[in-house]
């Protein structure tokens, strides 16, 4: 009803629609429930086309071109109102891809190509497993000719930048950050930096506000690849995922329970948070991925490893491999630890391995790289228990100075899929790690050592040092590779199934597909999607009471944009509500919500531009 007295700002030409034009469209829409009430359905065609008559005659053409007369032949008033209906959303902005309650509504992409969405949790300079690995995915979906890639990260105002990245590092604007992005990237990811606590100091993490699916323009909207589902849709308000993409995949990278659960009350913490986690993975994906069997069984989901190694690791293990061959000696080190130095990270294990065993184990001078929030409190225990433990500076695991060790020592039980264990692999070392489900897909390695008691890895330990690793491979430095982790990835998250598929051939194979922009067919939803529907339409309307966030962690007024967003990023004034995006070409601007951000990254992505458009 807002369009008949709205000054539309991009399409002045397409005249609002009348009363009549409305109330004919509520009549066809209805048709199914007439149905039911006994109506015939000749009599409310009827109505339709006596209410469409007093405009038949220039309906359409005030909105067709010239160039779009073939789609007046061999319609009747009915796909002229659909047409017209449409034509006039199309002026104000406004696309709907679909309700909570299925998915039904999917666009189809007017292009060739599928496109691929990539949302992450995290960006550089916080060089953490999920500002990396999802930079590493979407290079290589990229390479396919199959897809356009878009990738999505966070972008923060200055002062939850200081809170995240290291060295107090800080970007002015999105501009600023991407060329560093970009120029991190060129180098390789060597930024030979450290990261810190993520800016919310109670959570550690970066959370995003609004929705966020409505930065991808609609005629992009193919395939989503959420990083880490559970944690971007813990707190999230928008449009559901599966009623705008025709295919969404969830990748689980962190075991949330694990460190929850070492909490305070952390035992019923970590039962609410299981619980809304196969919520929101239900609601919002069609497929789940599971690094490892460490993370929770979630609705949809299949174990693989999805991640590959920076192939700087493997030239380093193949310059090891040259080395050996020559008759060099490589490793002139022992053994080393590098993480992050938090607790859960496996620095409590270590140092009770390290003490209970400290007789045993007085052959082993273990240096530890790593810095963290927890760095005083791990050096002040070791130096207590008088371990011999030297503490270093966190580094990048590429660094010249760490090619010399022979053993990595891993004993963190917290990890999905440890990416230090895998860059040690493929680098030729020896990895000592433990009998647990994060380190599966390591085992299949002849250097990984994994021991179940503490005795055994004494014996792993000094099994280690006496010995030289085997070289890798061919086979196994593939397995490592970001090649075989991306063929893995379309493999098991179906996208293969998606991205075989004509895309012009689909579209053509639909009946009453022929007016662009139009759905005019629809299936009953199963009772599985009505109860996946209903989960998502909860879970809106509970992240939208402001009270109910409050309770749950959420930070006071971070539903929606704030002033200091709206001004670093160009956005609405934040007392306009729920402002609808359009799109232009790539390169031209950026685009966030509270805490995040559209970021376009080379590899031929796209990104979108803010326009000053009120939602419908």
């Amino acid at each position: 009803m807002k369009s008949l007295c709205q000054e539309f700002q991009e399409s002045k030409e397409v005249p609002p629609l009348d009363l009549s034009e409305l109330l004919a469209y509520l009549v066809k829409q209805s048709l199914p429930w007439f149905d039911q009430l006994g109506i015939k359905r000749d009599i409310c065609e009827k109505i339709v086309e006596s209410l469409c008559s007093k405009r038949k005659d220039h309906m359409l053409f005030q909105t067709i071109s010239i160039e779009d007369d073939s789609l007046l032949e061999n319609h009747d008033v009915k796909d002229e109102l659909d047409f017209r209906i449409a034509s006039v959303l199309q002026s104000t902005g406004y696309h709907s891809d679909g309700g909570f309650w299925t998915d039904f509504i999917n666009h189809e992409n007017l292009e060739n190509k599928h496109h691929v969405a990539i949302v992450t949790t995290a960006s550089l300079p916080w060089m953490t497993g999920t500002a990396v690995n999802p930079l590493f995915r979407a290079a290589y979906l990229s390479k396919e000719a199959k897809q356009k890639v878009t990738l999505l990260v966070p972008w923060l105002c200055k002062a939850d930048q200081e809170l995240v990245y290291p060295n107090s590092q800080t970007f002015s604007t999105p501009e600023e950050q991407e060329t560093y992005i970009q120029a991190g990237w060129k180098r390789g990811l060597d930024l030979k930096q450290t990261s810190r606590s993520p800016s919310t100091l109670e959570r550690r993490s970066i959370i995003p506000v609004g929705d966020t699916s409505q930065f991808i323009p609609s005629q992009e909207a193919d395939i989503a690849i959420l990083e880490e589902p559970e944690h971007l849709n813990w707190y999230y308000h928008g449009k559901r995922w599966t009623d705008k993409f025709n295919h969404v995949v969830g990748i689980v990278h962190t075991n949330y329970l694990e460190y929850i659960k070492r909490e305070k009350n952390g035992a019923i913490q970590a039962f609410l948070v299981k619980h809304i986690n196969n919520l929101v993975a239900r609601a919002y994906c069609h497929k789940v991925l599971r690094l490892s069997a460490a993370t929770q069984d979630l609705p949809r989901s299949v174990i693989c490893n999805v991640h590959g190694v920076n192939p700087k690791f493997l030239e380093v293990g193949e310059k090891v491999a040259a080395e050996k061959e020559s008759g060099k000696k490589v490793f002139s080190k022992g053994a080393y630890f590098l993480g992050k130095m938090v607790w859960a990270k496996g620095y409590k294990e270590l140092i009770d391995l390290l003490a209970k065993h400290k007789n045993e184990l007085e052959c082993l001078n273990l240096d530890v790289y790593g810095s963290g929030e927890d760095s005083h409190d791990v050096q002040y225990t070791a130096r207590k228990l008088q371990l011999n433990v030297n503490f270093m500076n966190g580094r990048d695991h590429a660094d010249d100075s760490l090619h010399g060790y022979k053993v990595f020592i891993n004993p963190s039980m917290s990890d999905v899929l440890c990416t230090a264990t895998a860059e040690a692999l493929a680098m030729g070392k020896f990895v000592v790690c433990a009998d647990h489900p994060s380190n599966d897909f390591f085992r299949y390695f002849p250097n990984c050592l994994t021991y179940k008691t503490s005795e055994e890895f004494v014996a792993r330990v000094k099994e280690a040092l006496t010995n030289e690793p085997q070289p890798l491979t061919p086979e196994q430095r593939y397995t490592l590779s970001w090649e075989a982790a991306t063929h893995r990835f379309i493999k098991y998250s179906d996208v293969d199934r998606m991205l075989s598929t004509s895309r012009e051939g689909s579209t053509g194979a639909r009946k009453g597909h022929r007016l662009r922009g139009i759905k005019k067919s629809f299936s009953m939803p199963s009772l599985s999607e009505v109860v996946d529907g209903g989960l998502s339409f909860a879970h809106y309307c509970l992240t939208g009471n402001e009270l109910l966030r409050l309770s749950t962690g959420g930070i006071p007024g971070t539903r929606d944009y704030d002033k200091q967003h709206c001004i670093d990023l160009h956005l609405l004034p934040p007392q306009v509500q729920n402002p609808v995006y359009g799109w232009l070409s790539t390169g031209d601007a950026l685009i966030a919500s509270k805490r995040f951000l559209l970021s376009p990254v080379p590899f031929r992505w796209t990104v979108g531009v803010i326009k000053g458009w009120d939602l419908l």
